[in-house]
């Protein structure tokens, strides 16, 4: 007599958000199959990330030739310290303030690139939706308006913050930092590239929210695979197109489950 198993509710639920991260994960690559079929696009798409990846360099290199002097200029009460605690400090000083500048970095890179990638990306994601077919496209603003912008500043300044917080912790911060810049830039970017396409069909606001709810796994899936793959040299410039086709494809999943009725129980 063959036994019955049954399989617990909490490790279901566990396979199905393991799996939804695994397939928006996937989008990303899928995206990175444009281009074979379209390289003039996607070059066309590296151009913000090139730009902004060449002014995040650029403070970099300054902010790094001159971390002594600025953590020298912090701490000038301490000039009557003894030697060896004022160093202390100051090297303190300084270790802080590179890892303040990297995270600020990753965030401001991500930010710029959406900030002036708009006009680039419209043209990437609208032939993305002409190619797949089955939708023609709202028309929708075509610059990022000054509220948008304000309001995507502000998030990355926030989750550049909580990730210097986390990374401060005493213990964890080695891990607990990494681990929450992964996240929050990953919903940053998911959140950002998602909406113009979503904007196209008439969402936004309220409604962004509802056709997002069941796909949250897989929007965060497809946030921290681009992430990770900022995190190689050279690729946040060369991901960044493929992401921009991933992410019409996520939206275009995420409105096809929304309006999916619910599975029989």
């Amino acid at each position: 007599m063959a036994r019955r198993t049954r399989t617990h509710p909490r490790a279901s639920r566990v396979t199905a958000v393991a799996r939804d991260l695994a397939t928006g994960a996937l989008f990303v690559l899928r995206g990175f199959a444009t281009w074979r079929r379209r390289p003039g696009l996607m070059l066309f798409g590296m151009l913000p990330a090139a730009i902004a990846a060449a002014v995040i360099i650029a403070l970099l290199v300054t902010l790094g030739l001159n971390a002594e002097q600025w953590a020298t200029a912090i701490t000038g009460f301490a000039e009557g310290w003894q030697s060896d605690w004022r160093d202390a400090l100051r090297t303190a000083v300084a270790i802080t303030l590179v890892a303040g500048v990297l995270i600020g970095a990753i965030y401001g890179f991500t930010t710029l690139t959406l900030l002036i990638g708009d006009p680039f990306y419209e043209r990437v994601w609208r032939r993305t939706e002409e190619d797949l077919g089955d939708f023609a496209p709202n028309p929708v603003r075509f610059w990022r308006s000054f509220g948008d912008g304000l309001l995507l500043v502000l998030r990355a300044m926030a989750y550049g913050l909580l990730t210097f917080v986390a990374g401060l912790i005493p213990l964890i911060g080695a891990v607990a930092g990494p681990v929450t810049g992964v996240l929050l830039g990953g919903h940053l970017i998911q959140r950002e590239l998602t909406t113009r396409p979503l904007e196209a069909r008439g969402i936004d606001g309220t409604a962004r929210s509802s056709v997002m709810r069941g796909s949250r796994a897989r929007a965060l899936g497809f946030g921290i695979a681009t992430q990770l793959l900022y995190l190689v040299p050279g690729g946040a410039v060369f991901v960044m197109p493929a992401a921009v086709v991933g992410s019409t494809l996520l939206a275009r999943d995420a409105v096809a489950r929304a309006a999916a009725p619910p599975p029989a129980p």
